[in-house]
């Protein structure tokens, strides 16, 4: 079985990777024939996500879902470092509790 700290820093590592794919994409939104990047997450069986760049099968930009993409990204990832941090928290707790 996988730590709660490790499977928040999995989602932590996931919502960077959408939060760059987004970013790459508009940047090259004046790119002729640029395809964007598409980030796909897949579970992992012992917990967490793993996330794998594809393209999307279209050419040309599409900003609606990068910018919503952007703040999807920035609040899975606050939500994934608070369930980090009150996971190391608790672990702190428990050893002064054994001490």
């Amino acid at each position: 079985m996988t730590s709660v700290s490790s499977i928040a820093l999995s989602g932590m590592q996931a919502a960077q990777a959408a939060l760059d794919s987004s970013a790459h994409n508009i940047a090259n939104v004046s790119t002729p024939a640029f395809r964007r990047q598409e980030v796909i997450q897949t579970t992992q069986n012992s917990g967490g996500v793993a996330t794998s760049l594809g393209l999307s099968a279209t050419e040309g930009p599409a900003l609606e879902p990068d910018l919503v993409s952007q703040l999807q990204a920035k609040n899975a990832f606050l939500a994934n470092l608070a369930v980090f941090m009150t996971s190391n928290q608790m672990a702190g707790a428990l050893l002064d509790k054994k001490v």
